[in-house]
């Protein structure tokens, strides 16, 4: 466990230090601790665990584009009493060009165009990925934002001669993020949440990996709003994680997750 919080100290100090200097210079921010809770499937053992995961979500805006960031934590516990602890790490800084420029560089539904620069680790796998890409921001009606981002996966992991996953070959990632608003009566609810596609690759040792598709909607009911505290502040929903080809393999999975969220 000392080993796994070793391997990412450098990735969490990054994390604080991006946190606290946007905080300062930032024209928006949210923090934000999410809990999902759901039986999860072990793609190479094919053993299930429940499993728990924490979330410390950071997002903010400045005058010349974003930034994003998660910290996961994770816990699993299978039948044989057997538990396990992980971390993992995304983050992603965007730069706006309409910002940049000074200018507007788009036009109709799409309403600007960002170079981005994301960062993906894994502890226990010991894996590191860089994802340079470009990030469109679409004005969709109805949604908070729609973006889509398409990115090298570029692989600078230690391999299995350091212990970790196995080195593979560069490929490519499309995502979609989304975030949209709705109401029932006088309670407010969100469906948000990401999709992604990595192309395949393939490992160290010339074995083929699977292109993967994976999809984690979030529908939430602000229950802050329902005891009359903070919109926004309190949200209890459900999670589903739906994963073809889990982590490269020939495994799928779907699962729902209780998902609980406290916004700072």
């Amino acid at each position: 466990m000392v080993m796994k919080i070793k391997n990412l100290l450098p990735l969490v100090a990054l994390s604080v230090c991006a946190l606290s200097s946007t905080a300062t210079a930032a024209n928006w921010s949210n923090t934000a601790l999410h809990i999902n809770n759901g039986n999860h499937k072990n793609p190479f053992t094919e053993q299930k665990s429940n499993t728990t995961v924490y979330s410390i979500e950071h997002a903010s805006g400045h005058d010349y584009g974003d930034n994003f960031f998660f910290i996961d934590y994770s816990t699993d516990s299978n039948d044989d009493g057997f538990q396990d602890q992980d971390f993992y790490f995304e983050g992603y800084s965007t730069l706006s060009l309409s910002a940049v420029m000074d200018e507007k560089v788009a036009s109709g539904a799409l309403v600007d165009v960002g170079l981005t620069m994301g960062i993906n680790a894994a502890g226990d796998a010991k894996v590191v990925k860089y994802l340079p890409g470009v990030k469109l921001s679409w004005d969709v009606p109805g949604f908070n934002f729609f973006s889509t981002l398409i990115s090298a996966y570029i692989d600078d992991s230690e391999g299995v001669a350091k212990g970790g996953a196995p080195i593979e070959t560069n490929s490519w990632m499309f995502d979609v993020a989304f975030d949209y608003p709705f109401m029932i009566g006088s309670q407010k609810f969100n469906v948000k949440g990401h999709a992604e596609y990595i192309a395949e690759r393939k490992d160290e040792f010339g074995n083929d990996v699977r292109a993967w598709f994976l999809a984690q909607p979030i529908i939430v009911w602000d229950m802050g709003h329902a005891l009359e505290m903070k919109e926004n502040t309190l949200l209890l929903g459900m999670e589903w994680q739906y994963w073809h080809n889990k982590f490269g393999t020939d495994v799928s999975e779907s699962v729902p997750q209780v998902h609980l969220e406290w916004t700072f």
